[in-house]
């Protein structure tokens, strides 16, 4: 018996390669999956909670990268690596690293010259990694789990809340949590602060 998924909108399909990578194989059910996962989601921000992390160690991609293994790495092989396959979401699978690099770059500077609020950088910075789409899964959670070390660790301010529901699940959460990203797409960030603050 193998991986059977369905897909909520706003998920990213697995390929057959990237199924085989599943590390726990009585995982059967898209909400059996969801519940180990959620479990390494958990192992993780246990795992940041102990750390002293600075600014300068959390942008960097072995940083992105060591808090996606930590988040995923007890159930996928591939956690914590790059995706090898191209998404219907995402940036092209070569311009990954390149993107990555970008990013912590533009993020830097948003800091340095103070050009947005602290908030909205962190809202910013997971907005544009999830859009970039590094990882095979769990980039969502990933996105938000960075920002909020970026806002609470970097900025000493508290992590941000995410509307303090699971955003995996189908629910108005997650349909206002998507509205609030298709609105960032357009370069409108204020629904998607409010939101992560919710």
């Amino acid at each position: 018996m193998g991986l059977d998924l369905d897909y909520p909108d706003g998920q990213t399909p697995l390929d057959e390669d990237e199924k085989e990578g599943l590390l726990i194989t009585t995982i059967t059910t898209r909400g059996e999956l969801d519940e180990f996962e959620q479990l390494g989601v958990e192992k993780a921000i246990e795992w940041t909670m102990k750390r002293k992390l600075g600014l300068q160690q959390i942008l960097t991609e072995d940083f992105a990268k060591e808090l996606h293994k930590r988040m995923f790495g007890d159930i996928w092989k591939w956690a914590g690596q790059f995706r090898t396959s191209n998404k219907s979401l995402g940036v092209d699978k070569n311009q990954i690293r390149t993107e990555v690099k970008k990013l912590f770059d533009d993020c830097r500077y948003w800091i340095d010259h103070k050009v947005f609020a602290e908030d909205e950088i962190a809202v910013r910075f997971s907005h544009r990694i999830v859009t970039i789409h590094p990882f095979s899964n769990g980039n969502g959670r990933h996105s938000r789990l960075i920002a909020d070390i970026l806002v609470s660790h970097g900025f000493g301010r508290p992590p941000f809340s995410w509307g303090s529901i699971n955003l995996t699940a189908q629910g108005a959460a997650r349909s206002a949590y998507l509205k609030a990203l298709r609105e960032a797409d357009d370069n409108d960030y204020q629904s998607l602060v409010v939101f992560a603050r919710q």
